[in-house]
């Protein structure tokens, strides 16, 4: 699934008129970086839910053959990250599915990352499985980080007011027994983090390469960059 509801109220005034999902870094809009990942990934089904702009992003999303666009209407409510996601189950199945924010994407290092968080899941142990990125191997992220990872990559939130080593890069793998017993209607995917680790079943993947968060007009340009250098 690709998640590409949001407002981008962080990216105005580009989001003015041109959907978050469809903003351009080195030629290619932002969800079709994440798109094209998960075709190289083997994945030939993607559900995308719409809400802001949602005809832009439909329009643009008919122009791909693979993978498969599945759209999940959201027009008449914005239902957040995890009420979005509970909304288009029937779509997903019964198994675990990658996850996919169309505003995140990355650098390859030697091995893809969804290759890479889809060997290291494990349904026994894990409920939820993020790729996270390093913050100094990042461009465009000015956060304090996510979460601590243990050695048998079981993680756990940042303490108040410290800094971890660690951002969620907006990338996960995720079951969907996870959702049973969540609220209808709004609500964010850090429910289910926290629940997760109450349970001691969120776990964590390094990323390899460099994350590109593209969450601020000025970050498309340091993203773009960071392509550039890159290809050198």
């Amino acid at each position: 699934m690709m998640l590409a509801a949001g407002l981008g109220k962080r990216m105005r005034p580009v989001t003015a008129t041109t959907p978050k999902p469809l903003i351009e870094i080195g030629g290619k809009a932002l969800i079709d970086h994440g798109l094209d990942k998960l075709q190289a990934a083997g994945i030939g089904q993607c559900v995308v839910n719409v809400h802001y702009l949602a005809d832009l992003v439909e329009v643009h999303m008919a122009k791909r053959e693979m993978p498969r666009i599945v759209i999940s209407d959201e027009r008449n409510s914005l239902l957040e990250t995890g009420g979005g996601i509970r909304k288009a189950l029937p779509l997903l199945g019964e198994e675990a599915f990658l996850l996919l924010n169309s505003d995140s994407t990355w650098i390859e290092g030697v091995t893809p990352n969804l290759e890479h968080l889809i060997h290291q899941w494990d349904e026994e142990r894990m409920d939820i499985l993020l790729l996270l990125s390093e913050i100094v191997a990042s461009v465009g992220y000015d956060g304090r980080g996510d979460f601590d990872m243990a050695k048998d990559g079981k993680l756990s939130r940042r303490i108040e007011r410290s800094v971890t080593p660690f951002a969620y890069a907006g990338a996960a793998i995720l079951h969907p027994r996870i959702f049973a017993d969540t609220p209808e209607g709004a609500f964010s995917l850090n429910l289910l983090f926290d629940r997760a680790i109450e349970a001691g079943r969120l776990h964590g993947v390094q990323m390899e390469g460099v994350w590109l968060h593209v969450g601020t007009p000025e970050a498309i340009t340091e993203a773009e960059r960071a392509i550039l250098e890159s290809a050198d």
